[in-house]
């Protein structure tokens, strides 16, 4: 009797797999469409250079010219991405110039030493130096670089590396050099705890008031642009501007600084936004004007066309609006229609509705809850999140996603570091997908994903900290914890090795038994149903191929991977090509399990339905 081995889309992972049986139960690096899994297209590197920092933030966009612009930031940088290279805009937060001859090298190490008063810099900082003399086997060239700082001694010192080691001992030389600082780079590891010891070290002074819960976020940029120009800033900082019409090597600057803004003007924004509909700058969790404290409750907007009025007026439509559940905005997401505005306590709609008043708020929503800054992604008019414990859409009203892995997914996860979670859509495929750290990495390392066609969940394992869907792309970016960016479905292969490697792409079904596994079963051979579109392999040696397995079991505790001379578990394991007809084997049990993998280059493929042949064989 011919059996067909036909399952639903999706994964179930929250009960235990007999009782899930006629489902997929584990898998990775496969997808759903049209209800039959397929193995995930692969992914190449977009730049042959690295970026420095954990990449948590991108944005696309292009000029008057048609010129693409890619914005990347990580905790450390603030980068462009144009014509396969990379430039640093990152602001720079002072200039000084220092005192006569401030540095000092010891013969045999690499440390320059520093002296600048009241630097205030911090370790990993960024400095660049003009107009430095050298000294010893210690060039002017070697100094007068862009350095990253590896040590601060105290408010007046610091130390670099050089790329030599000195020469000499000398504890005062280098003429009257100029400094110049980025903004100090953020946290790449969110710290979080209560009491002696919470937070980073030296974060306040001795003897300030203490805080019962101390949290320092992860350095997480927010921009958009405007026009061809862009606005970006540092969550929970300043907000600065970068003008296109500069040049690819001109840095960000202070918003409140560009010529014609008004005093009002943010200067610490939890996020920034542009509004497509009527572009508006909107600064949310925006200081008042006239102060410098931030109210993580005001939303602040700007003159229609014009980032620098931020004073309202009667002829004009700057104004704020301050939210009233909650103590702080957590993150907004513009759809069609609206801009949706979390807090930690509530949900908020804000809409254009014009003259006087300009924008109008309206919660919707209470108790909902967030993992992190970029736990949002939104396809048309739908916005997608992961909860506390659970997975949420809003499309009109806030619902809760039935998740068949929800469990599984919450059950291994890195609180500690939820902040990392990041949220994207793959549009081609109907797909949200979500990055989270698995409860023994402080990275991401695992993804959850959520096909909105066929209603169908699926997880895998890969390290991402960042997504971008295709539009306007070609692909899909991705960036790595390797601090690379990747295109992904992009071929079949992973590109992030030199040669590339293959996918590990698998998925394995629940039991499958007849007569509600009274009886024992024979299985004699299979008829694979399997294709292997755009797969590259043409030679006979190298054809695509995958490998099916068939785990038999007598009862559903028993283990699964091994042959037992109990005979409670028995396994067939056989390749499968393009024009494989069928695969005589002998199998027995009470149940029966599918696997299906591949381990190779340049192969992609899509399971259809086999069939078994299998008969009754008895009760014992």
């Amino acid at each position: 009797m011919l059996t067909p081995l036909q399952f639903r889309p999706g994964v179930i992972r929250d009960v235990p797999a007999y009782a899930a049986k006629g489902n997929w139960y584990d898998c990775n690096l496969v997808r759903f469409r049209l209800g039959l899994p397929e193995s995930m297209g692969g992914w190449q590197q977009v730049l042959p250079d690295q970026y420095q920092g954990s990449l948590r933030s991108m944005h696309v966009w292009f000029n008057l010219n048609k010129a693409r612009r890619l914005a990347l930031g990580t905790h450390l940088k603030y980068y462009l991405e144009a014509g396969e290279a990379l430039y640093d805009i990152t602001p720079v937060r002072a200039t000084s110039t220092l005192s006569s001859d401030p540095l000092a090298v010891t013969s045999g190490s690499n440390l320059l030493t520093v002296t600048d008063t009241a630097h205030g810099t911090v370790e990993n900082a960024f400095v660049t130096f003009n107009s430095a003399t050298g000294i010893g086997n210690i060039t002017p060239a070697m100094l007068n670089t862009e350095h990253q700082i590896v040590n601060v001694v105290d408010g007046n010192t610091y130390q670099i590396e050089l790329p030599v080691n000195a020469s000499v001992t000398d504890a005062s030389f280098g003429g009257t050099p100029s400094a110049a600082y980025q903004i100090n780079p953020g946290l790449d590891t969110q710290v979080g705890g209560a009491g002696w010891g919470a937070g980073a070290w030296n974060t306040d002074t001795w003897g300030a008031e203490f805080a019962f819960n101390v949290e320092q976020a992860l350095r997480i940029w927010t921009q958009d642009n405007f026009g061809e120009d862009l606005i970006f800033n540092v969550r929970d900082g300043n907000v600065y501007y970068w003008d296109n019409s500069a040049g690819l090597t001109a840095t960000g600057v202070g918003l409140s600084t560009l010529s014609g803004a008004e005093a009002s003007t943010p200067t610490v924004a939890r996020q920034v936004m542009v509004s497509d509909r009527d572009r508006h700058v909107i600064a949310f969790g925006a200081n008042q004007g006239g102060s410098t404290a931030q109210d993580p409750m005001l939303i602040r907007f700007s003159d229609q066309e014009d980032p620098l009025t931020w004073t309202p007026t009667a002829t004009n439509t700057a104004g704020d609006l301050r939210l009233g559940s909650g103590s702080r905005i957590v993150r907004a997401i513009e759809t069609k229609r609206e801009i949706l505005v979390w807090t930690d306590a509530a949900l908020y709609s804000m809409q254009f509705i014009g003259p006087p008043f300009t924008f109008g708020v309206q919660q919707i929503s209470s108790g909902v809850t967030q993992q992190g800054f970029n736990c949002y992604a939104a396809a048309e008019d739908t916005v997608f999140w992961m909860g506390k414990a659970s997975f949420f859409v809003y499309s009109g009203q806030v619902q809760e996603l039935p998740c068949p892995i929800k469990d599984y997914v919450f059950s291994d996860f890195n609180a500690q570091q939820a902040d990392k979670v990041f949220a994207g859509t793959i549009s081609e495929f109907s797909e949200v997908i979500w990055f989270y750290p698995s409860a023994n990495s402080d990275e991401n390392d695992r993804y959850v994903i959520f096909n909105y066609q066929d209603k169908a969940w699926y997880f895998g394992q890969l390290s991402r900290t960042a997504w971008m869907d295709c539009c306007p792309e070609p692909f899909p970016i991705a960036a790595g914890t390797d601090r690379r960016l990747y295109y992904h479905e992009n071929g079949v292969n992973d590109g992030s090795t030199i040669p590339p490697s293959p996918l590990n792409a698998y998925i394995e079904s629940t039991p499958l038994d007849i007569s509600n596994g009274e009886n024992l079963m024979f299985v004699n051979r299979i008829l694979p149903d399997v294709t292997f579109s755009d797969s590259s392999n043409t030679q006979a040696a190298q054809a695509p191929r995958v490998t099916m397995t068939l785990k038999a079991q007598n009862f559903p505790g028993s283990a699964l991977g091994t042959s037992q001379s109990a005979t409670a578990v028995r396994q067939a394991t056989f390749p499968v090509e393009q024009f494989t007809e069928q695969v005589h084997i002998r199998l027995r049990g009470r149940t029966v399990r599918l696997r299906v993998e591949s381990n190779q280059v340049n192969t992609r493929w899509i399971l259809g339905t086999p069939r078994i042949d299998l008969r009754p064989d008895g009760r014992r």
